[in-house]
């Protein structure tokens, strides 16, 4: 009797559940949709993550090109450096301040001593 009862339920569930076959199927269907959605959008290599390595590139393009422009004005100088005489002389003097004969050079403080700040009080 315990036998016949349980069987008549699970054909009642199988029954149920082949009636509604269609909604379990589309319910499947919407969840696996939501899942591949959001993995696409919010995944590991995902839209969003995409837009911010987009970022990124444009970024390091933008710093390469900097040094690239920075690293041909450096060739640039150091040509001059090594064929223009006047360049040389104006490092040297700059610089190393090289003098040639005869000339004085008088060099100035850029920030004159504060000779007017109270001493430290003494305890």
């Amino acid at each position: 009797m315990k036998q016949l009862a349980q069987n008549s339920t699970l054909i009642r569930i199988a029954g149920f559940l082949y009636r509604m076959r269609r909604r379990i199927a589309t319910a499947a269907a919407v969840a696996l949709a939501i899942f591949l959605g959001y993995h696409v959008i919010a995944g590991q290599n995902g839209v969003t993550a995409y837009e911010q390595k987009r970022i990124e590139d444009k970024e390091l393009q933008k710093q390469i090109q900097q040094l690239q422009d920075e690293n041909a004005r450096m060739k640039d100088h150091v040509d001059h450096l090594q064929n223009d005489p006047d360049v040389i002389e104006h490092e040297a003097r700059a610089r190393l301040h090289y003098t040639r004969p005869g000339e004085v050079i008088y060099t100035l403080n850029d920030k004159p001593a504060d000779k007017t700040q109270p001493a430290p009080a003494a305890k």
